[in-house]
């Protein structure tokens, strides 16, 4: 089976695999498995096949969506992709520009964004007083 993500060297190719209408979502060879959970925790599904060494994963949207909802799940995975530092590359016919800026924003100032709060800052000792002796 072709991995197009080891192919062409990105963490995750996006695409609708040829003769189908399913959007397919190839991972590299070894990714790690934070990337895994996050693609199912972003509503793909998990495939495997064993062909050797190693096992060779890949995941899927959801065939019960709709064609548009298939593609606005797909381009939202890919904001959150992205902001999460993975390399995502995504075929022209599955992303869309709208849902992609929608994504953005709300993953920058959405309420399940973890606030990152500046630590307070402590306050410094002040230096020992200088005790200056009369001769």
């Amino acid at each position: 089976m072709a991995n197009l993500a080891d192919e062409y060297g990105t963490d995750v190719e996006i695409y609708i695999k040829a003769l189908t209408t399913t959007i397919h979502a190839d991972t590299a060879s070894g990714a790690p498995a934070e990337l895994h959970s996050l693609l199912e925790q972003l509503g793909l599904e998990r495939h495997e096949q064993p062909t050797g060494a190693p096992l060779y994963i890949w995941h899927t949207v959801p065939e019960h969506l709709d064609a548009d909802e298939q593609k606005r799940l797909a381009t939202r995975a890919i904001a959150t992709l992205l902001l999460a530092g993975y390399e995502v590359n995504c075929a022209p016919d599955v992303f869309d520009e709208a849902t992609f800026r929608q994504a953005v924003q709300e993953a920058r100032t959405g309420p399940e964004r973890l606030a990152v709060q500046k630590p307070t800052p402590v306050p410094r000792p002040s230096p020992p007083a200088s005790v200056r002796r009369a001769p």
